[in-house]
């Protein structure tokens, strides 16, 4: 048997570091020697293209589409990704919805076809994706194997060379085609001139052992090829003829017997041969959202990197509500929003393209009657009612309403010392664990709740962990107390409020940064240390949306995993959750933490810490307005940073009943 090739090309004009006027040249060079070696010698390749990128090459080159569209009608295959590359575990579900919708509407305009297979943009991968691509009609989707695998040791590292079936989290099911980035980079180093043709043919032959085998030899950018984007100091120098060198190996593969072409969808043929079709869940409580290539390349480049990725993912999500509330828009204010939510607005975007579109997103903005909130609950009285107490005894403050006693600590900031919710159980479900609490020395930390740290490098980190004199008001015309105390910190002011309401057994958490400049650097707030003498270790788990339109639930007994862990020293974290419809939640067969976040005030992005500890454990959820990758730069505010964090419980039961 000959081990059979494919590959799938991934075409983007949006892409980040390319000027726009730069584009006709990427079509000559990069776009058209595509097309012309698929032509010439006759090659099934996959083409994978989103709708604006095909919008944008009609314009450009009208030649081209047609000639994509003859390939695609007959040995070539279209691959989808929708009308945007945005990154579907950070959006809401709507969004990924009309961006597949839209997507699939072009390709039928433009080539007169739509695509079987779909790309999972940016391989950053969620369960909750699956039922948006079947409903948007495709039979198997392609997704990077080597970091799911990572994360399930059990997998057998054959069935890597055949499809398999991905399963969603409510019983939604897709064939998967596997991209895989090794095979890619090293594609990658071939066509830069690292490796040489017959080195690189010993590879590939390794995996070649007789038995029904496929692997994905390319399936990544092509814009990357005899021209350069300019986003590293590092990238390769052209010293070749890089399609030259494109066209030499697939000239020596179709000369090889042990090696056959198939399109991508062929692969579907082989979901019956032993060892395919295994039904395999690829996100895990380690990493709920995979993501292709190293851990430094993970889910935060999109959501809290960037120029301004919390900035500019927020308003999006304002624009998204404001849609939802019209209840009537158009495809034109869905496919902008598609494009102001791509990936390529929020990693090594030019100054001048990050000019053109903070424009264009304001005044798409201004367009759905956005307007900002900026100003923490103000007046009151200090006359509380008779259901409500607040009592100060030595540091600490404990209010309490019939369903909730909060007992504050003043000497750390407004920490939650513990938080009870009485009618649900009779024990603080979460607050600060002291130091001693555990038997530990890798432990022996105080582990707070509802703080705030910044750290970057070179600087002491700046927390609100401070005393706080904290003014205690009464707003009867939202039946609401609030705690309020603002903290001085290097780069300016820090304003908390907690908030309370006896009609609702929750507690907030309002955070305002009067900061002009944030740099580069962690910003993360709203953490919650559960109390694990609260929560049964054997039925831990944790629950978010991730894109899709059912929440993903993550059980972590004997778990040990950090999303908020360094992968290097430029790398300031490796995971987190998209929480798309703004709500955390932690509990165990018996109760439930729900935390919530207003999206529209800030789009946070979940981070979740889990590892035993003796014989008991350490769990953490908490939130992060940024990160640090390669990609970020100095943020100035011209308004405050804000987030709103809500926190209730509830038994499983009743939970359970509400779903």
């Amino acid at each position: 048997m000959s081990l059979s090739l494919y590959t799938i090309f991934h075409l983007n004009l949006a892409f980040s570091s390319i000027e726009e006027e730069l584009r006709p040249e990427v079509v000559l060079r990069c776009y058209w020697p595509l097309l012309r070696l698929a032509r010439d010698l006759n090659l099934p390749f996959g083409i994978e293209i989103t709708g604006y990128t095909l919008e944008t090459v009609a314009a450009i080159d009208p030649a081209w589409v047609e000639e994509l569209r003859e390939l695609c009608s007959g040995q070539c295959e279209l691959v989808g990704s929708g009308y945007s590359q945005m990154i579907g575990p950070l959006v809401p579900a709507e969004v990924n919805r009309q961006n597949l919708r839209i997507g699939n509407q072009t390709y039928e305009r433009l080539l007169g076809l739509r695509p079987h297979i779909v790309l999972v943009n940016e391989q950053a991968y969620s369960a909750g994706l699956i039922g948006h691509y079947r409903e948007a009609g495709f039979e198997a989707m392609v997704m990077e194997w080597d970091n799911p695998a990572y994360h399930h040791p059990q997998w057998d590292p054959a069935w890597r060379y055949l499809p398999q079936i991905a399963m969603g989290q409510h019983g939604e099911e897709l064939p998967v085609i596997w991209n895989n980035s090794i095979f890619f980079q090293k594609f990658q180093r071939y066509v830069h001139g690292e490796l040489e043709l017959d080195d690189y043919l010993a590879l590939i032959g390794r995996h070649d052992n007789g038995t029904t085998r496929a692997i994905p030899l390319y399936g990544n950018d092509i814009e990357i090829f005899d021209f350069r984007p300019g986003r590293f100091t590092t990238e390769a120098v052209m010293e070749h003829d890089e399609w030259g060198r494109i066209r030499e190996l697939f000239e020596r593969l179709l000369e090889d017997s042990r090696f056959t072409f198939i399109p991508p969808t062929q692969l579907l043929s082989l979901l019956n041969e032993p060892g395919a079709g295994n039904r395999l869940s690829l996100e895990s409580p380690e990493a709920p959202i995979p993501v292709k290539k190293q851990e430094k390349y993970n889910i935060t480049r999109w959501a809290v990197t960037g120029r301004d990725d919390i900035g500019i993912n927020t308003a999006c999500q304002r624009i998204h509500d404001a849609l939802l509330t019209k209840g009537n828009a158009s495809d034109q204010e869905w496919r902008e929003l598609c494009y102001l939510w791509s990936s390529d607005f929020r990693t090594h975007i030019t100054s001048r393209r990050w000019k053109r579109y903070r424009s264009r997103l304001n005044s798409f903005g201004r367009h759905c009657g956005i307007t900002h909130i900026t100003r923490l609950v103000e007046g009151g009285v200090e006359i509380l009612p008779p259901e409500v107490s607040a009592l100060s005894e030595g540091h600490y403050l404990t209010i309490e309403t019939p369903g909730v006693r909060l007992k504050l600590n003043l000497r750390r900031g407004l920490a939650f010392d513990s938080l009870v919710f009485p009618r649900v159980h009779e024990r603080s479900l979460c607050g600060t664990l002291y130091h001693g609490y555990f038997d530990d020395i890798t432990a022996g930390a105080d582990f707070y709740t509802g703080h705030v740290v910044f750290e970057t490098h070179g600087r002491p980190k700046i927390t609100d962990l401070v005393p706080a004199e904290p003014v205690v008001r009464w707003h009867p015309d939202q039946d609401t107390l609030t705690v309020t105390a603002t903290f001085k910190t290097p780069l300016g002011p820090l304003t908390k409020q907690i908030g309370l309401s006896p009609a609702r057994d929750t507690i907030s958490i309002d955070y305002q940064f009067d900061w002009s400049l944030i740099p580069v650097g962690s910003l993360r707030l709203g953490n919650i240390t559960i109390n694990p003498e609260a929560f049964d270790a054997a039925t831990l788990f944790f629950r978010a949306h991730n894109g899709g339109n059912n929440p993903e639930t993550f059980p972590v007994a004997g778990k040990r995993f950090f999303h908020g862990e360094a992968s290097s020293f430029l790398v300031s974290a490796k995971q987190g959750l998209g929480v798309t419809e703004g709500i955390i939640e932690i509990g165990d067969a018996h109760s439930i933490l729900q935390i919530s976040v207003d999206r529209s005030l800030s789009a946070l992005l979940g981070l979740v810490t889990c590892k035993p500890v003796g014989p008991s454990y350490f769990f953490r959820c908490g939130f992060s307005a940024s990160e640090m990758d390669e990609t970020s730069k100095p943020r100035r505010n011209r308004i405050p940073l804000r987030a709103h964090i809500s926190i209730s419980a509830a038994s499983a039961e009743s939970a359970n009943q509400r779903k």
